[in-house]
């Protein structure tokens, strides 16, 4: 049980910053701006369900995905990283652009919750390659057979779960109660925790690409005949 509350204590921060619930219900609250409050409770429901698959299969089975296909940890950060920042910079030149073409994308898929449930809203605006990448990363950190034994590798993979599911039942209480949320702090309020989460999320991006930035180099020191 220690190390189920560790792993959890661990990646239940990491996803939550990068997932960022509360932020995305502004965003899920504006592209389904008309539809009914049963009608988005509905959608809500079925974001969080695709976003726990998604990190879930990122957490299992990233790191096999990536070991497959030759890609580094450091790799995977350094691009989650650029990704992520550059997002989020675009937020924060501009989030009312930004917030008008993310319910254009989603008109064109149509109205109906089935058509825009899991595009776009749950890839990539809910859990998309930033969530993935961190979601990879963490599931790599998983302990060896050596250490903790079997029951430490179960450990981890209980916490790390829990902290998925967490993850996705606050995505479905906060866009669940989106529309409400939105009509109590009204538009000047929402426009500036939008800033304020865009600037957090560029602080968070930069952090992860520095992260693999230092991965690599360490990599390239430990190992400099394997550098080009």
């Amino acid at each position: 049980m220690a190390a189920a509350g560790n792993a959890f204590l661990l990646a239940f921060p990491a996803l939550f910053s990068i997932v960022n619930p509360p932020g995305g219900a502004f965003i899920f609250n504006e592209v389904t701006s008309d539809l009914t409050h049963p009608d988005r409770a509905r959608l809500a429901g079925k974001v969080g369900l695709y976003s726990a698959l998604v990190l879930l299969g990122a957490l299992w089975g990233g790191a096999y995905i990536l070991n497959f296909f030759g890609i580094s940890i450091a790799a995977l950060r350094i691009a989650g990283g650029l990704f992520v920042a550059l997002r989020a910079w675009d937020l924060l030149s501009a989030p009312e652009r930004q917030e008008a073409r993310k319910q254009q994308q989603a008109e064109s898929g149509g109205r109906a919750a089935e058509d825009i449930a899991f595009f776009p809203l749950t890839l990539p605006f809910t859990t998309g390659p930033g969530s993935i990448s961190v979601a990879v990363a963490l599931g790599s950190e998983r302990p060896s057979s050596g250490v903790g034994g079997a029951g430490g590798l179960l450990g981890f993979f209980l916490g790390v779960t829990a902290a998925a599911l967490a993850i996705a039942a606050c995505v479905w209480i906060a866009y669940r109660s989106a529309d409400r949320l939105s009509d109590v702090i009204g538009a000047s309020t929402r426009r500036t925790i939008s800033r304020l989460t865009a600037f957090l999320l560029l602080c968070i991006g930069t952090q992860i690409t520095l992260t693999g930035i230092e991965d690599m180099v360490a990599s390239i020191l430990l190992h400099p005949t394997s550098a080009p």
